[in-house]
């Protein structure tokens, strides 16, 4: 049986690999106070169960991450007046389910997308507690630095050992929904994109949450097993780095999965670009996923406003 503890006691550390075999120093973190964040909604799932540890915050990479998130918000991104499509977009950063790149995988995607017209609404999910004290978190994190892979993970189990997460992206699409005249959004064109464990959740609630329903899926260095596939399953659009040290050995199942099933589904494999490369400008073509991705949205009239 998958455990997500396994999961994300794995994930969080390959963030800072970026070639097979090949364990890079992990950068040192930074405690910073709680960044103001005046737009950010409570998603009401309460708070979670059992936790110790309150949210915290640090700097890595020149990003923010949060950590010990123990209730869930939505936050708004949405496109100059006028200029709105009606799609929208959760945006699920990743953190191997113990912390979230609130930063690199969440707000600069987020306006990234709604400088396209699109929604967006960052996912700040409850997660998996961790050491309080970040010198404690960051010696844990380095004694577990490794480079294993643990490519074929199920979606459907993921879905089963996330509970707590699951409630907050049903929660999510149902703020959106909920608000969407206010937001300007048509509530069937809703999609959801994710990060490597936030793509995790995106797949599982695809899979685990029947009223949430996405338009459309971004599965961005997340899960590559293969999966039962409906008829009407949503179009689906997944970037991965060929040295990926978590999900790319494993075989690109998911996206077969896809093409058997006859839906749509658009597959980038770069060369390079590790884990984790987010909206980071690096030296790879893995930088462009973004642009990619956005093209995509507009072939699907996803950036196009329907009358």
């Amino acid at each position: 049986m998958f455990s997500l503890h396994r999961f994300a006691a794995m994930l969080l550390p390959l963030a800072t690999v970026s070639l097979p075999g090949v364990a890079l120093a992990q950068e040192a973190m930074t405690a910073i106070a709680e960044p103001a964040q005046p737009t950010a909604i409570s998603l009401g799932t309460g708070r979670l169960p059992d936790a110790q540890n309150g949210e915290s915050w640090h700097m890595q990479y020149g990003s923010h991450f949060a950590r010990n998130v123990v209730e869930a918000t939505l936050t708004p991104f949405l496109p100059e007046d006028g200029r709105g499509s009606g799609a929208a977009v959760i945006v699920a950063p990743g953190g191997g389910f113990i912390t979230l790149s609130m930063e690199n995988e969440g707000w600069d995607v987020a306006r990234a997308l709604a400088a396209r017209g699109v929604a967006a609404f960052v996912l700040k999910y409850r997660l998996r507690q961790s050491p309080g004290e970040l010198a404690a978190f960051d010696a844990s994190m380095r004694t577990v630095l490794t480079t294993t892979r643990i490519g074929n993970l199920s979606v459907a189990e993921a879905a089963a050992n996330s509970p707590a997460q699951l409630a907050d992206s049903r929660a999510a699409f149902a703020l959106v929904r909920a608000r969407a005249g206010e937001w300007g959004v048509d509530p069937d064109r809703i999609g959801m994109i994710g990060f490597s464990a936030g793509a995790m959740l995106t797949m599982a609630t695809y899979v685990g949450v029947d009223d949430a329903r996405p338009a459309f899926l971004g599965n961005i260095y997340g899960p590559m097993a293969a999966m039962p596939v409906p008829a009407d399953a949503p179009p689906m659009f997944v970037a991965l780095a060929a040295d990926d040290p978590l999900f790319a050995g494993g075989g690109f199942g998911i996206v077969e999965s896809w093409r058997n099933a006859g839906r749509p589904v658009e597959f980038h494999l770069y060369e390079q670009g590790g884990h984790g490369f987010g909206m980071y400008q690096k030296t790879t073509t893995s930088t462009g996923w973004f642009p990619a991705f956005a093209d995509w949205l507009w072939m699907h009239g996803f950036l196009t406003r329907r009358d």
